[in-house]
C-alpha cells in the first residue's frame, strides 16, 4: 500500500477531481457503492487483501491479526473499512479505485 499516494494523482488524472476533498468515510462509501453497483468483486477482494495492513498501520494489531487468521472476518470488515483511522489508512486505495473508474461525488 505504500506505493499508493493520496498526494499525487496519476498523470492521466486531473489534479482537481473533488475526491481529495471527501472524508475517508465518504471515499469508502463512494468506492463500495460503485463496486457493489458494478459487481466489482476484484475491488472488494483487493480491499480484503489490503485491510489488515491498514489496520496494523492504524494501530489495530489485534484486528489485523484476527483478519489474517480468518477470511470470514473480512466480510464485516468491508463495512468497518470506512471508519476512523483504518479508513484514513485506506484513502489512497479508495482514491486510486475511484479515479481509475472516473467516479466523482455528486
Amino acid at each position: 500500500m505504500r506505493g499508493m499516494s493520496a498526494e499525487t494523482p496519476p498523470p492521466d488524472v486531473p489534479a482537481d477531481d473533488d475526491l481529495d476533498r471527501l472524508s475517508s468515510k465518504e471515499l469508502h462509501d463512494l468506492a463500495i457503492h460503485h463496486a457493489r453497483r458494478h459487481l466489482d468483486v476484484k475491488f472488494l477482494w483487493r480491499l480484503l487483501e489490503v485491510l489488515p495492513v491498514a489496520e496494523a498501520a492504524a494501530g489495530e494489531m489485534d484486528e489485523a491479526q484476527a483478519d489474517i487468521e480468518s477470511t470470514i472476518g473480512h466480510v464485516d470488515d468491508v463495512t468497518d473499512a470506512g471508519r476512523g483511522k483504518v479508513a484514513d489508512e485506506l484513502r489512497p486505495f479508495y482514491l486510486e479505485y475511484l479515479r481509475k473508474h472516473d467516479v466523482h461525488p455528486r
